[in-house]
């Protein structure tokens, strides 16, 4: 049997979200179950660690301070959820770019992946979590664990307020629903011109049908 490509699409983009938050929640859950917080574990020479961190805000461990703050953020995150799932739905309608769904699909389920972890993680592991509100929903911090400090050294002395500290890059712990939303990210602005290449044909023969069309009227005047 040969799927149609909105079928095609949706079978994609359903394979995409399905494996970021298996692959997301299951490695949370093993970081939970298997280290302590803060502890750091050594996984590829000096630029790769576990490091299990917990976060109260946004992605890379930004921060919305209080309880009011992780209420809002949460309220934030459902709304741009549903908006993703909108636009996903339409773009499949639309016949977009395989790439492009995929994409959303990748920026989707990493959203999703992070808001399970506020919204369940101070119910689903009580006895495993550290922070105050445990016991709570909507209340949980997110779990994040990769740590990839590639380059460590010391600014230059003359450099203007940093010189002679230490700079690590890169710094954040994050997971891997971090990770999936900002590959989305980064690859439809390093590919948009391909995802969007029909839109622009269409704009294009749209323009030449309009000058065609106004031609005529254009001779009958000067005549």
């Amino acid at each position: 049997m040969k799927l149609s490509n909105r079928q095609k699409y949706w079978f994609v983009a359903a394979i995409v979200l399905f494996t970021v938050l298996f692959c997301d929640q299951f490695f949370k859950n093993w970081v939970l179950h298997n280290m302590y917080l803060g502890e750091t574990r050594k996984m590829l020479g000096n630029w790769f660690f576990l490091h299990f961190t917990e976060n109260n805000g946004m992605a890379f461990g930004l921060e919305i301070g209080g309880k009011s703050g992780k209420y809002f953020l949460t309220a934030f995150r459902l709304i741009a959820v549903a908006g993703i799932v909108w636009y996903l739905i339409k773009q499949i309608k639309n016949n977009a770019h395989l790439g492009f769904i995929v994409c959303i699909s990748l920026i989707l389920a990493g959203a999703i992946g992070n808001i399970i972890d506020s919204m369940f993680y101070g119910v689903w592991y009580k006895n495993l979590v550290t922070y105050d509100q445990a016991g709570k929903y909507l209340l949980g911090r997110v779990v994040d664990m990769l740590y990839f400090p590639i380059i460590e050294t010391n600014y230059p002395s003359w450099v203007p307020l940093w010189g002679g500290k230490s700079f690590i890059f890169f710094r954040p712990v994050f997971n891997l629903a971090d990770a999936s939303i900002s590959i989305g990210v980064i690859a439809i602005i390093l590919f948009q011109k391909s995802f969007f290449k029909h839109e622009r044909d269409e704009n294009i023969e749209s323009t030449q049908d309009n000058q065609i069309n106004t031609e005529p009227e254009e001779i009958e005047e000067t005549q």
